[in-house]
């Protein structure tokens, strides 16, 4: 086993963790293996895409501090510190602050999440002479998840000068279709966070999280958690995802159906989305956005829709039916607007909140889908190219052209 030496991210190198420290055989247990979503950073493009954002040294940086830490207390103290660290320097390079660190476009959200996959494989197998739990590498864990998402940086001032504005993005996914997707709604996160927007209404601070494209993660209540404590805050919010090939939805009603599709760890599951208190829980939710005011604006060079289509199993039958103007009394879910994936779940569950925080009629939000980020034509081994580059960069200021809609509505 590891006692003395950890491995060091994607580089695969080994270093002497420092002085032995008296084990605990107690209260050791034996470090889990990577997850399938981390066994993906042994492909050549995680490596490629490290090395050309200059992330691959925020990896080794995290491993030699962890490997130096020799105590529970200190080690969580090394994940909740470069796990913020990454979400700031992320968010600085997107935004023009501080050094490239490369040659890959500084919109790009591949180096936040195959660095963040990096750490949390060291440690998920790292094995100190200390010894961990199982609870305590799962704290560990899910500290370096919070933190290096923005999810424990969310600050608004104080004082109504500014409106109040969250928006969320995601990972990555459908890693082995094309291991070198990039998310535009992670990527528009990134180049939104902490920015003041001019609006109709007057200006709004715009303060963004990540989510994992992981089935395990909401089931255990990763949104609820997370939103719960800013939806009494803020003035408006959208959840937002990659959605369709050249055009924007604004998703008008959301479904409690999960439809099976595999996360980034190659699990499917199928079933009603698993809420708390689900004797009240709803079949839909809907949109509270001003999806009229968003379909009518020029927000950039995609076509954006107000799309009402569902799935639905009619009361008293059988057989889901597709339905262009939304779901018909008494329905089951089997798709909202954007699917029965997770971006539909994500929806789903801030609405809910919304809902039962008594909000509906108080607070605009719901769910916007991107375009899919394509690569140019012609493009299918290289991990960028100017049309690339040049699509996400549009999405993003199309994102941000859509808050600032919606914010002014």
């Amino acid at each position: 086993m590891r006692s003395l030496f950890v491995r060091i991210g994607v580089l695969g190198l080994t270093l002497l963790a420092g002085p032995v420290v008296p084990a605990t055989p107690a209260a050791a247990q034996a470090a889990p293996p990577p997850t399938v979503e981390e066994q993906r950073l042994d492909k050549a493009v995680p490596r490629e895409i490290l090395e050309r954002s200059g992330f691959d040294a925020v990896t080794l940086r995290f491993t030699r501090a962890l490997g130096s830490a020799h105590s529970y207390a200190a080690a969580r103290k090394v994940v909740v510190r470069q796990g913020s660290a990454l979400w700031k320097r992320a968010v600085d390079r997107a935004q023009g602050r501080g050094p490239a660190g490369g040659d890959l476009s500084r919109d790009d959200d591949r180096p936040l999440y195959w660095a963040r996959l990096a750490m949390t494989r060291e440690v998920r197998t790292w094995e100190p002479s200390f010894g961990l739990s199982d609870g305590q590498r799962d704290s560990l864990l899910g500290e370096l998840e919070r933190n290096s998402r923005g999810q424990t940086a969310v600050r608004y001032p104080a004082g109504d000068r500014l409106k109040r504005v969250l928006v969320t993005g995601f990972d990555p996914f459908t890693l082995d279709r094309d291991i070198r997707i990039s998310n535009p709604s992670g990527a528009s996160a990134l180049a939104l966070d902490g920015t003041v927007i001019r609006t109709a209404a007057g200006p709004a601070r715009v303060e963004t999280v990540v989510f994992p494209v992981r089935w395990r993660d909401f089931t255990e209540g990763t949104v609820e958690r997370v939103l719960r404590p800013y939806l009494k805050k803020v003035d408006l919010f959208t959840t937002v995802s990659q959605g369709r090939v050249g055009r924007f939805d604004v998703e008008r009603t959301n479904g409690a159906w999960r439809g099976g599709f595999p996360d980034n760890d190659n699990i499917g599951v199928t079933e009603t989305v698993p809420v708390a208190d689900p004797a009240s829980q709803p079949q839909w939710t809907t949109t509270t956005l001003p999806y009229k005011a968003i379909v009518e604006a020029d927000t950039g060079r995609f076509p954006v829709y107000d799309n009402t289509s569902v799935t639905e199993i009619p009361a008293g039958g059988t057989q889901p039916v597709v339905r262009p103007d939304g779901p018909t009394e008494g329905s089951a879910a089997r798709a909202g607007g954007g699917g029965n994936y997770l971006s539909n779940e994500i929806a789903y569950r801030a609405t809910l909140l919304r809902d039962r925080l008594g909000l509906h009629g108080v607070l605009p939000g719901g769910h916007v889908h991107t375009p899919v980020l394509e690569f140019g034509a012609g493009n299918t081994t290289e991990v960028t190219d100017p049309a690339f580059v040049r699509n996400r960069l549009d999405i993003i200021a199309q994102v941000r052209a859509i808050v600032v809609v919606a914010v002014g509505a």
